[in-house]
């Protein structure tokens, strides 16, 4: 059998220093007590904002970042402070990369995960120092202390819209939580199929549902925003970071056996045959998945967002079927569907044993092998 090959890291949580917004901001009156797991106060989140908003903090709110609808970048801020309620606890705590597009996404933006220079005293960030730096690191001249990475938390509303005013679409975040990086409260399987395949990407989610049910482990759903869905095991704190990603990557493996047709594990895209790709690289350190109710930077503004289970099974929801401007519509009936996540949180320990049990040293070879085969191997 073969053991996770994540590099190891450590961390360093960096104080938070108090300050105020720009004085160009009103200060914020303090908000009226709203259960936001309930539909009728979750529809409080969408109202008009008023005139405490912070959204006085936002610059050049009337640039298109959708071009194809018309969507600006105020739009954008104000769907992040509405729904800031909902979001901040799933994400709070987790180290953050931010999906960019200062042009719209009708140009090329960019990954940025360092935030050094150019952020408020008040934004809270977590350092994460990395075993064997890059030589772009080791020679960097930001300002960062060499070989580590700044990410910023968002704790707040105002952290969440500073992130949007910095033309973030997309939030990325980890799977587990400042100060406890090591210890993941999430698994993520990734379904990623190669093209819009809603019947097989609804048959693949129900696989895996099946699955997880059969390992004895709670599975909860939300629309990736993109082609799949992302289905999240919500982790007690019991089970430790290569415990967790070699999970994932069994159930992947056994998925595969399961559904050869259906399902790959291959990370070259050549490779895959039309299949669709279980991604269980979200669980190694370090690495991001699209947070819950992030927009993503395609036409329509699509949203990742919570569904239900039946409504998978019906076919009435699909991967992008969620948008910036139908969500206040959906959260008006449904609430946050994962409000209660972390109360189903659970061990991993059996679960794992019981995948080890449903392969052989060969399966886990092969499944570690498609995994980490990179085109360069192929070469010779």
């Amino acid at each position: 059998m073969f053991e996770t090959s994540a590099t190891a890291f450590s961390v360093v949580v960096m104080e938070r220093v108090p300050g105020t917004l720009p004085s160009s901001a009103p200060a914020q009156a303090p908000p009226e007590p709203r259960d936001f797991r309930r539909p009728a106060d979750a529809t409080y989140a969408w109202r008009a904002l008023a005139e405490h908003s912070i959204a006085a903090a936002i610059t050049h709110p009337e640039k298109v970042l959708f071009p194809a609808d018309g969507i600006t970048k105020g739009d954008l801020c104000a769907y992040y402070e509405a729904v800031a309620p909902l979001m901040l606890p799933h994400i709070a705590g987790r180290p953050i990369t931010m999906e960019r597009y200062p042009a719209g996404i009708g140009k090329k933006g960019f990954l940025q995960k360092d935030v050094v220079k150019g952020f408020p005293s008040w934004l809270e960030r977590v350092e994460v120092e990395r075993r064997e730096p890059k030589k772009s690191e080791r020679e960097s001249e930001s300002g960062g202390e060499s070989g580590s990475v700044h990410y910023p938390l968002a704790r707040d509303a105002r952290a969440l819209l500073w992130l949007a005013n910095q033309n973030c679409v997309t939030p990325h975040v980890w799977i587990s939580r400042a100060p406890n990086l090591k210890e993941p409260d999430l698994c993520v399987l990734d379904l990623d199929p190669p093209g819009d395949e809603p019947e097989a990407v609804r048959e693949a989610a129900l696989a895996v549902r099946a699955l997880l049910n059969e390992l004895g482990v709670p599975s909860f759903i939300k629309t990736s925003g993109s082609k799949g869905f992302h289905i999240v095991v919500p982790l007690s704190g019991a089970s430790e970071a290569t415990q967790i990603w070699r999970f994932a990557h069994g159930v992947g493996a056994v998925l595969v056996k399961r559904h050869p047709a259906l399902l790959t594990q291959e990370f070259i895209k050549a490779d895959r045959g039309g299949r669709i790709f279980v991604d269980t690289g979200r669980n190694a350190p370090g690495a991001t998945f699209a947070a819950v109710y992030a927009v993503r930077a395609k036409a329509g503004a699509p949203v990742s967002a919570p569904c239900t289970w039946d409504e998978v099974a019906r076919g009435a929801i699909e991967p992008r079927t969620f948008t910036l401007r139908n969500m206040p519509g959906r959260l008006e009936v449904t609430g946050d569907l994962w409000a209660y996540l972390e109360s189903h949180g659970c061990s991993l320990h059996k679960a794992l044993a019981a995948v080890e049990g449903l392969l052989t040293d060969e399966d886990w070879r092969e499944a570690q092998a498609a995994s980490i085969r990179r085109p360069k191997s192929r070469k010779g």
